[in-house]
């Protein structure tokens, strides 16, 4: 079994952005290039988890979250970085009705831990949210950070321990 670092997209990767979709608007964090590439030394698989309820809200369509997750992709690459998957979901359950892939949900994760057998007790998840927490801790990650680079964090609602940018992580996992 392969233990993974799961990811959230926006607030994670690059700055929170209300319903990011253009490539010229994407900035990535500082740390994230290096953090993946930390981890992937490690053996870890680099996997990111994305609620996109933009989709659901018509702000913009699939096709323009797909190519913008495409360049991205091709920018981890040009850092020797592999991405072995993008789970995302386009639902809003105003808009949508209830879905079992929007995080808190699970079925990224639990899909993520089938495609690649994950080790999920042994894996690491970061997110800006405690939606994103609640996901990981729900599918079984025992190592879940929250971070202080998208939303502001107000609680703490999991007393998760909190990282100021994603370059900690790497002192943690010496």
């Amino acid at each position: 079994m392969k233990k993974a670092i799961f990811l959230d997209r926006d607030g994670v990767i690059n700055k929170e952005k209300n319903y990011l979709f253009k490539i010229k608007d994407f900035d990535f964090i500082d740390g994230v290039f290096e953090t993946c590439k930390y981890f992937q030394n490690l053996g870890y698989i680099v996997i990111i988890i994305t609620n996109q309820a933009g989709i659901a809200r018509g702000k913009y369509t699939k096709t323009d979250y797909e190519i913008l997750t495409r360049w991205m992709l091709k920018e981890f690459y040009s850092q020797r970085i592999k991405i072995s998957k993008v789970y995302y979901c386009p639902h809003h359950p105003e808009f949508n009705g209830y879905c079992t892939c929007r995080k808190p949900n699970t079925k990224m994760i639990l899909d993520a831990k089938s495609d690649f057998d994950l080790d999920l007790p042994n894996s690491i998840l970061v997110g800006d949210k405690n939606i994103d927490i609640e996901a990981g801790i729900n599918s079984g990650i025992c190592h879940t950070y929250l971070i202080k680079t998208g939303h502001k964090i107000t609680e703490n609602k999991f007393k998760v321990n909190i990282l100021n940018d994603l370059r900690e992580l790497q002192k943690i996992y010496k």
